[in-house]
């Protein structure tokens, strides 16, 4: 009886855990992505950080392990937080976001998810092939080289100030 009791909590715990993730909308295709993305700019001038756009749709599941990636990890957490406002700008059947990508040069062209760094005035900094970010042999992404990625793009990195002599 125990077993039984013990398999039909463990049952229902899965069945309730995948209904969250089936749920789970990282990406809002019905979202103004453009006044997202203002938003996000004028935020990010207001606190001296830049923007980290993260392109992407929720049938991607490269996004949805980035995104799980930098989150549950606390160092890469804090430094995204620290020096970055999030916008997760969608591309999915129902919304390709083609104007917003024409705006920052196709980065669509590296496949999803890819990353747009932009400072606080809206100007694109970068563009990041997020497969550089992977780990071949863990099948996530590298930690080393995701915390690399986002110190090189951070203000204090592009701050003249931080290389004088």
């Amino acid at each position: 009886m125990k077993k039984l009791l013990l398999s039909a909590l463990l049952l229902t715990g899965i069945t309730a855990f995948s209904q969250d993730l089936k749920n789970f909308r990282l990406y809002s295709p019905d979202a103004d992505a453009a006044k997202g993305i203002d938003a996000a700019v004028a935020k990010a001038k207001a606190s001296g950080r830049n923007v980290f756009l993260q392109v992407g749709g929720n049938w991607c599941i490269w996004c949805m392990r980035f995104n799980d990636f930098t989150t549950k990890d606390p160092q890469i957490d804090s430094l995204v937080n620290a020096n970055y406002v999030v916008y997760h700008l969608n591309y999915s059947k129902e919304n390709t976001n083609e104007k917003i990508l024409a705006k920052y040069r196709f980065p669509q062209r590296f496949g999803f998810p890819v990353f747009l760094v932009l400072d606080g005035n809206g100007q694109l900094l970068h563009t990041q092939n997020s497969a550089l970010l992977e780990d071949e042999k863990t099948k996530s992404y590298s930690r080393d080289n995701v915390i690399g990625f986002f110190r090189d793009w951070s203000p204090a990195a592009l701050d003249p100030a931080t290389y004088k002599e």
